[in-house]
This record gives C-alpha cells, structure tokens and sequence, in this order.
C-alpha cells in the first residue's frame, strides 16, 4: 500500500500505532529501507509481527504531520553516530581505545578487533563498538588527514 492517508502517533504506553483507514495498527516499526545508500528515500511502516502495512518511496514529500511523525518514529528508533573524525587511537593492535567526534559530540569506544570495521563501499565504513554500537563513517575521503592516517592502520 503506498500514498495512502494514515495517521501515526505514540499511544499512551509510549509505542507507535497506525490507523490506515478503518484499522489501527498497534506496536508499529517505521525502518528505513535504505539507511545508510539513501537514508532520505523509502520508508516502511511495519507492523509488530514484522509485515508490511504501508511504503512511502518520499518519506520528505509527506503532508508535515506525518512527515514530522515518520521522521519521529525514525529517530527514536536509530542511533548510528557519524563519525567526523578520529582525535586518536590508544594502540595499532586491538583492542584499542578510540576517541572519537561525531555529528553528537565527542566519545570514546572500545574496538575489540579490526574485523569489527565493515566496508560498506569504496569511501563508507561502519565501525562497531565492544558493545556493538555502529559508528558510521560516510565519507572516508572527506575525513582530515589524521583521522585517515589512523584508520589506514586498521583498514
């Protein structure tokens, strides 16, 4: 089902439901369909067994209600910090320390091991904590210098 009229809205429990039409969906999960290639295209609203109840191909053409509520749902559900740059490294062997500034400010993770960084394609990497938070890293080329002289030691 896609460009249907539909409501979405926290329940009183804190959980998103969905009225399309008539029926009203409760415990939905609105997912990217492409999250990391194209973050601002295609969004699928599930239901809480997983089927899908209604695509939206422009999530950003939506009407501002439930634009605001598709990208509300979006984000309480995703975390992936972007990494913007790499301020150091405590060892070239793992496990090491990072410190890192993302586009949420500055942390520090534990890498327990290289295979725990990911290419995604030629300039997207995904690096995941000791605690298995994704750290994203959109744009490797864009990264400064440093921070590319320190992940070329991993990568």
């Amino acid at each position: 089902m896609s460009g249907a009229l539909f409501e979405l809205k926290l329940d009183k429990s804190g959980h998103w439901q969905l009225r399309l039409g008539d029926e009203l969906h409760h415990g939905v999960v609105v997912v990217r369909a492409f999250p990391i290639g194209a973050p601002d295209e295609a969004v699928s609203i599930l239901s809480a067994e997983g089927h899908e109840l209604l695509w939206l191909p422009e999530p950003l053409q939506l009407p501002l209600a439930q634009k605001e509520a598709v990208l509300a749902a979006l984000q309480a559900r995703e975390f992936m910090p972007e990494i913007q740059r790499v301020d150091a490294v405590s060892s070239f062997t793992t496990p090491s320390t990072w410190s890192v500034q993302t586009h949420r400010g500055f942390t520090q993770f534990v890498l327990r091991g290289e295979e725990d960084i990911r290419r995604i394609s030629s300039k997207t990497l995904i690096v995941a904590d000791e605690h298995g938070v994704q750290f994203l890293i959109r744009d490797l080329p864009a990264l400064d210098r440093h921070s590319r002289k320190l992940l070329d030691r991993f990568l």
